[in-house]
């Protein structure tokens, strides 16, 4: 037997997890929204939604735009999502921490 779980934080609605991070990480990777949702096989109408989603229940950007041009624009992220990716980090290595004690307890075998 093991243990399985997710961790996500929420306001009105799903604001941040697994999946928003693993995005994010891609942008700060490659440089594009565009690219990152490729990257993880989303659709970039999916990742543009998913962001401002994300946005708006947190209350902060996420991403710095930058619009087209010569250079062919572009995503970075803001130091807010920096400090979020961060801490949601610290907070699930805490927890599995936690978790796998608590587990170890409850379910070891005698």
């Amino acid at each position: 037997m093991r243990l399985r779980y997710k961790i996500w934080l929420e306001t009105e609605g799903k604001a941040f997890g697994e999946g928003p991070l693993q995005l994010l990480r891609q942008v700060d990777k490659l440089g594009s929204l565009s690219m990152a949702a490729q990257e993880l096989n989303m659709s970039y109408s999916k990742a543009w939604k998913l962001i401002n989603l994300l946005e708006s229940n947190l209350g902060f950007k996420l991403l710095q735009r930058e619009i087209g041009g010569n250079s062919g624009g572009g995503s970075s992220l803001t130091e807010e999502a920096r400090v979020l990716m961060q801490k949601y980090l610290n907070f699930n290595r805490e927890a599995a921490e936690t978790l796998d004690i608590l587990f170890e307890k409850h379910f070891k075998e005698s």
